[in-house]
């Protein structure tokens, strides 16, 4: 078939020329753009701005800070963990996004539900779920106790670190190639099938490299909330970062040593996005021709069907189907021993929903200028900018929400405690989850679409309500729903950052079992599992509508 970047297709759709606009219509970026994008790119580079104006004052400390061995075992130890959770997830992540969209999977509708759904849960109640299904003592060792299996491999350090990640990660992957395959015209599949190619050839010098973006966008994120999470390898006993800063911020007067190991995060995920950001991306993904797009006809699965349904549905079981079991053994031990403070007081939902719904909304417009910048003038300033947004979500939520408790109280005093601070908070930590959904969906628009209305006298604002936002309605979606159900379980910035007698599902999960009042955790983490569901369940069905041309 040669080379993806060049077919021989009779619509001439080549996938990889250097089809930059020759309008001066799209040659120049506004001016007021590029406002926008830095003061968004400025707002996420806060905590990494906190970090640097507090190892600036360690002076020669920070040198012995930086020689102490531990240091390095930690950072050996995140990479590897990021490394190896970011390939499993990727893996999982298309595997499930082509079999739920391109292939005759029984119970496409409800599968998608399912393998999206370890997205919802906070990663602390599902490593806890983790431990209390298949752990020491655990319930499937009690099961199994009775047969003769008395000890199950352990589910602490690395293994279980990776299970958990890669269980509440490879979401991230799912969503956002969906959105990607949404967007794909399957006349190069009928092509290239014509010519006599196969189903695994058309897949991989075909439809593989179209869904590069959509791929990479996952698996960034995939990688950043690595990083960035603490329940999880906190629960499971793995040193990263993420614990280590904690256990420096909390347990110590002296601050200097979670600074340095929160830079040095902040430097690994600039290596992170050097090495993503460094590919060649002058490549276009969008259809040339003339026509309308369609729908790609879906492929039989034949004897594979019940081997992928079963592959979803252990999946699904063990990121879903445990954390459900444990809060539900949970709530049935509090109802016997009849604990009264059970349920949860219906401002609490409320609040939840109000807050996350306000942060979505807030993220995805703060996105679109900077992936419009970094999409339609590709470049080394505009992908500065865009590199700038990723800085927050790698960092843990404690560190986002001191940065900004700093600057807002010396410069900002009417922000300091608001409502308003907590959701840029949530902007700084979720951008990234917007700009790889939209980044996908825009990259498949000709940018000759927008030449022809501005050329034809629309106003930039028509053309991006007529054209832009209808063609990246599968990507605003998915941002949409990757922000709010982050936002949902958001704990330490809501922590820090909330007004008073303010209060989450994610708040009340984590008072309930900080002080082991687990059954007191059932009915909010039920209640945020099914709000996130319905909410995901709404977007996923909406999905499936959106065609890109």
């Amino acid at each position: 078939m040669g080379q993806v970047e060049e077919p021989q297709l009779p619509d001439k759709a080549s996938l990889g020329s250097r089809d930059r606009p020759r309008n001066r219509v799209l040659r120049d970026a506004p001016p007021l753009l590029w406002v926008v994008a830095l003061l968004v790119a400025a707002i996420s580079m806060s905590p990494l701005l906190y970090l640097i104006v507090r190892t600036s004052q360690l002076g020669g400390t920070l040198f012995e800070i930086l020689a102490q061995k531990r240091i390095w075992t930690v950072f050996a130890q995140t990479g590897l963990l990021t490394i190896v959770v970011t390939i499993t997830s990727v893996f999982l992540g298309v595997v499930f996004a082509w079999i739920t969209v391109r292939t005759d999977l029984p119970a496409r509708s409800l599968i998608t539900i399912l393998v999206s759904l370890p997205l919802v849960l906070p990663s602390y109640i599902s490593a806890f779920s983790l431990i209390v299904v298949l752990g020491p003592r655990g319930l499937l060792q009690n099961a199994l106790s009775g047969f003769g299996v008395e000890r199950l491999p352990s589910i602490y350090g690395f293994p279980g670190a990776w299970l958990a990640l890669t269980l509440f990660t490879y979401p991230f992957v799912f969503l956002s190639v969906r959105a990607g395959l949404a967007g794909l015209d399957p006349s190069l599949e009928d092509a290239a099938r014509c010519l006599g190619r196969g189903p695994w050839q058309t897949f991989r010098h075909i439809i593989l490299p179209q869904l590069k973006p959509s791929i990479h966008a996952g698996a960034l994120l995939s990688a950043l909330y690595t990083l960035s999470d603490f329940g999880a390898v906190t629960l499971l006993q793995f040193d990263s970062f993420t614990r280590a800063i904690y256990v420096q911020y909390t347990a110590s007067l002296d601050r200097s040593v979670a600074a340095v190991l929160a830079l040095m995060l902040a430097l690994l995920t600039l290596l992170i996005l050097a090495v993503e950001f460094g590919r060649p991306a002058r490549k276009r993904y969008y259809r040339s021709s003339a026509g309308a797009a369609r729908r790609a006809a879906r492929s039989a699965l034949g004897k594979w069907k019940f081997p992928a349904l079963f592959l979803c549905v252990a999946v699904a079981t063990i990121g879903i189907g445990l954390p459900v079991l444990a809060i539900s053994v949970w709530l049935i031990r509090g109802v016997v021993y009849g604990d009264e403070h059970l349920g949860v007081h219906g401002t609490v939902l409320l609040d939840s929903i109000f807050a996350s719904s306000a942060g979505a909304l807030l993220t995805v417009v703060a996105a679109f200028p900077v992936v419009f910048l970094a999409a339609r003038y590709p470049g080394r300033r505009t992908q500065g900018v865009e590199r700038a947004a990723y800085i927050g979500h790698a960092l843990p939520g404690i560190v986002v929400a001191l940065a900004l408790v700093f600057f807002s109280a010396r410069y900002a005093v009417g922000l300091y405690q608001s409502f308003a601070l907590l959701i840029i908070a949530y902007q700084v930590r979720f951008l990234p989850l917007a700009i790889g959904a939209l980044r996908a969906s825009l990259l498949q628009i000709n940018p000759r679409l927008e030449e022809a209305a501005r050329n034809l006298g629309h106003t930039p604002r028509e053309v991006f309500l007529s054209i832009i936002l209808p063609l990246a309605r599968p990507g605003v979606l998915t941002a949409v729903a990757l922000v709010f159900l982050s936002c949902m379980k958001e704990l330490p910035a809501t922590l820090l950052l909330g007004p008073t007698g303010f209060e989450t599902l994610a708040m009340r999960i984590w008072n309930a079992t900080e002080e082991a009042f687990f059954a007191r955790a059932a009915v909010p983490s039920l209640l945020l599992v099914c709000a996130s569901a319905i909410g995901l369940s709404i977007v996923l069905s909406n999905e499936q509508k959106g065609v890109a041309v």
